[in-house]
C-alpha cells in the first residue's frame, strides 16, 4: 500500500465512506463476494454460506478463489479504490498492516448481546492474538488454527531398519536416521528447505529462544537459543543427506518428498488432507509425528520452558473492510461464522482445524473415508504446546529482508554468526521506525 504510507489525501478518505463493495441486485436480494486463496477450502466456505443463507434468503454469497500471489496483489489494489471484497481471509503477516490504516472492520463488540466474554471463551489465546490490532481491538473473526508436523515415508524407514519417530525423538534421533536412511536407500534424509513457519522458526523456540520478544518490539536471531538453533538447522544443508538451497529452488521438499526421492519434511496441518486426495498411490506408506525436540535447550530470559518441545501455530480470519456499503449485512456474516454451528461446518468438511474451543475433532472426520490413515493425534497434542507465529506491525518490512540475507547465508557469501546480527539488526531497525510512526 504504497499510497497509504505516502499519506491519503483527504479526497481519498472521503471516497472510502462511499463503499460500492457489495449491491443489491435485480432480483431484490444482497449479494456479497467472499474471497479467500485455497482452493481445496472452498467446499467448506460454500457450506457455511449455504448454511447462512438458508436462514437469511434474503442474502447470496458468491465464494470466490484466487491464488496466494494474487490475492494479496487484489486486495492492496481493491483497499487503495475501496473495492475491497465484502468478506475475506486475513493473514496474520497483514493483518496489523491493514488495521494500523483503518482499512479492517473492528469486530470487538460483535458478540456483545451474544454471550460476556464471548471470544475469550470460545476461542485460544493464539487465535485472539491473530485478529488483535495494535491498539489490542479485534479486526476479524478467528477461522482456524494450525501447526507443523514430521511427515515420514514408513517404507524408507522399514528399508534402512530404523524405528520411526516417535515423541522421545530429538534433534539427534533425526539426524540420525537421516544419515542411515541415506546410507541404506540413497535417498535423502531429512528436508531442510528455507522456510520461517514450516521450518526454523520452530528450531529456535524448541532450543530456548525466540525470534520476538514477548512484546514483540525485540528479535533474538543472535541471542544464544536463536542462534544455536540457526546454526544447526543451516547445518543440515552440509550434510550429503540434505539438499541445497538451489535443489529446493528447483525442485521444492513437498515434490521431492512425495516423489519418493526422501524420507521425512516438514509440513503443515492444513495440507495433510490434500496430500491424501493428490497422492492415493502413496496411501499406507506415510505417517506423521510430532516434530523432534531440542536436545539441550539454551536457558534464556524469553525461554519457555518446554522440554525442548514447541511447533508453530498460526491462524486465519474472517476480516471485511471497515467501510462497506452492507458492513451489518457482512458483520450478521462474520457473527456467524464464529459460532459453533459454522465452526463444525468448517471441520467436517476437512477445510482446516476450526479456531472455536471444542470444535478441533469435527476435522478428523474428513480423514475417515481414507480409513484413519494417519496419526492426527499429534496434531492436536502439539497445540499444548504451541507459539504463535511471531509477527509485529512491521513484519511486511522486515520478513523479505531477512529472507535475503539467510539466502546469502545459505548460498555461502555470509557467514552465519555475521548473518543473524545483520538479521537481528533489520528486525530491530524496521521495528523501531514503525514504533515511531515511519
Amino acid at each position: 500500500m504504497k499510497k497509504f504510507l505516502r499519506g491519503m489525501a483527504a479526497v481519498l478518505l472521503v471516497a472510502l465512506m462511499l463503499s460500492v463493495s457489495g449491491c443489491g441486485a435485480s432480483d431484490g436480494k444482497t449479494h456479497l463476494t467472499f474471497q479467500i486463496w485455497d482452493t481445496n477450502q472452498r467446499q467448506g466456505m460454500q457450506d457455511m454460506c449455504d448454511a447462512y443463507t438458508a436462514q437469511h434468503p434474503d442474502v447470496v454469497i458468491d465464494v470466490q478463489v484466487v491464488s496466494w500471489n494474487e490475492y494479496w496483489t487484489k486486495l492492496e489494489a481493491a483497499a487503495e479504490s475501496n473495492t475491497m471484497p465484502d468478506i475475506f481471509w486475513m493473514h496474520t503477516n497483514q493483518l496489523l498492516y491493514y488495521a494500523d490504516f483503518g482499512m479492517l472492520a473492528d469486530v470487538t463488540d460483535l458478540y456483545d448481546d451474544v454471550e460476556p466474554g464471548y471470544y475469550q471463551n470460545h476461542f485460544s489465546e493464539i487465535s485472539l492474538g491473530n485478529i488483535s490490532g495494535s491498539d489490542g481491538r479485534y479486526y476479524g473473526v478467528p477461522k482456524d488454527k494450525d501447526n507443523g508436523v514430521l511427515v515420514y515415508n514408513k517404507e524408507m524407514f522399514d528399508a534402512a531398519g530404523v524405528a520411526y519417530p516417535d515423541d522421545d525423538w530429538t534433534w539427534d534421533d533425526l539426524t540420525e536416521a537421516s544419515q542411515k536412511i541415506y546410507d541404506a536407500t540413497g535417498n535423502y534424509g531429512y528436508l531442510a528447505y528455507l522456510d520461517d513457519q514450516l521450518g526454523y522458526w520452530a528450531y529456535v523456540y524448541q532450543n530456548g529462544g525466540y525470534i520476538l520478544s514477548a512484546d514483540r518490539t525485540a528479535c533474538g536471531f543472535n541471542q544464544p537459543g536463536g542462534k544455536e538453533a540457526m546454526e544447526f538447522y543451516i547445518g543440515m544443508q552440509q550434510e550429503e543427506w540434505c539438499p541445497d538451497q538451489n535443489f529446493f529452488t528447483q525442485n521444492g521438499a513437498g515434490a521431492t518428498f512425495w516423489s519418493q526421492r526422501a524420507a521425512m519434511f516438514m509440513e503443515g496441518s492444513w495440507s495433510l488432507l490434500g496430500a491424501l486426495k493428490d497422492h492415493p498411490e502413496m496411501l499406507g506408506k506415510w505417517d506423521i509425528a510430532k516434530l523432534p525436540k531440542a536436545p539441550d535447550p539454551v536457558s534464556t530470559p524469553e525461554s519457555l520452558d518446554q522440554d525442548g518441545r514447541a511447533c508453530m501455530s498460526n491462524g486465519l480470519c474472517y476480516s471485511t473492510g471497515a467501510h462497506g456499503k452492507n458492513l451489518e449485512i457482512v458483520k450478521d456474516v462474520l457473527k456467524y461464522f464464529g459460532t459453533e454451528e459454522a465452526q463444525l461446518i468448517q471441520g467436517r468438511s476437512g477445510a482446516a482445524i476450526p479456531a472455536y474451543l471444542g470444535t478441533e475433532e469435527s476435522w478428523r472426520t474428513a480423514f475417515e473415508e481414507y480409513g484413519d490413515p494417519i496419526n492426527v493425534d499429534c496434531i492436536f497434542e502439539q497445540f499444548d504446546y504451541a507459539i504463535q507465529v511471531p509477527y509485529n506491525s512491521a513484519s511486511p518490512r522486515w520478513k523479505s529482508q531477512v529472507l535475503d540475507v539467510l539466502t546469502q547465508v545459505y548460498a555461502g557469501n555470509q557467514e552465519v554468526d555475521a548473518g543473524l546480527d545483520k538479521m537481528t539488526e533489520i528486525v530491530n531497525t524496521e521495528t523501531a521506525k514503525k514504533l515511531a510512526g515511519n
